[in-house]
């Protein structure tokens, strides 16, 4: 048989983490180490592997009901290898160090089994759809593979020039910067987006570090419920249309 086909065959790498292409990344086991992926991200494996589901601490739980913000992830162990995407998203493998990630739920596609991980809120009055203002952060060291819409940009923070960014473009940042979410909207007209420029929310970051951005904003599909009342207008709270549409595709 033949075909331009074979031209996709196995990377041959000896690295953990690896990209078989720019949309599906290799992880390599060899029994001693653990990986937590995304449920249902697996698209094929070699070798003797098991899939599990991964146990979650009660503190987990529990932030999980409270803020509607973590993980669903299933645990990897055996030895040989496994390939895991999702929706054809862009994938990107980081190392995480004492510095420690922070992260929307959204676009954790897998990471190692020896980093902590725990969740965060963002500093806002408000509870927004989007890139709300609760989050992960991830501590530890070993790597965190990440998915965008598309290739991203990757923006650095100093002290002396701060970076804004729309929060439902946001992907990531480092969890030693200083973040504030802020409506770009002026007195009363905070409830709802400037103007008819389309913009709305943004985040605020300080410090020194990175922020993470895609060329994608998190929007519902056409004609996907929006919810009822004042609250789901302007897109907010658990009556806007991200938490009224927490299960669909585009919150995957």
């Amino acid at each position: 048989m033949q075909s331009p086909l074979f031209a996709f065959t196995e990377a041959q790498t000896q690295d953990r983490y690896a990209l078989q292409n720019a949309q599906l990344l290799r992880v390599a086991l060899q029994g001693h180490e653990d990986i937590l992926a995304r449920k249902g991200t697996m698209v094929a494996y070699q070798g003797l592997l098991e899939f599990d589901g991964n146990y979650q601490t009660q503190g987990q739980h529990r932030a999980r009901a409270m803020t509607g913000e973590g993980l669903e992830l299933m645990r990897v162990s055996g030895q040989g290898t496994v390939y895991l995407a999702n929706l054809a998203q862009y994938v990107h493998v980081v190392d995480v160090d004492h510095d420690g990630l922070t992260v929307d739920s959204s676009y954790v596609l897998a990471l190692d089994s020896g980093l902590h991980w725990e969740v965060v809120s963002v500093d806002s009055q408000y509870g927004i759809s989007g890139t709300g203002k609760y989050q992960i952060n991830i501590s530890g060291q070993g790597k965190v593979a990440l998915m965008t819409s598309g290739q991203p940009l990757m923006m650095q923070v100093t002290p002396d020039k701060y970076v804004n960014a729309d929060a439902d473009a946001v992907v990531a940042w480092s969890a030693s910067l200083r973040v504030q979410m802020q409506a770009q909207t002026h007195s009363s007209g905070v409830w709802r987006r400037r103007g008819s420029t389309g913009e709305g929310w943004e985040l605020s970051f300080l410090g020194q570090g990175y922020a993470l951005v895609q060329p994608s904003e998190l929007l519902p599909p056409q004609n996907a419920d929006i919810g009822s009342g004042l609250a789901a207008q302007f897109g907010m709270g658990q009556q806007g249309a991200r938490g009224y549409n927490q299960g669909n595709i585009f919150t995957n």
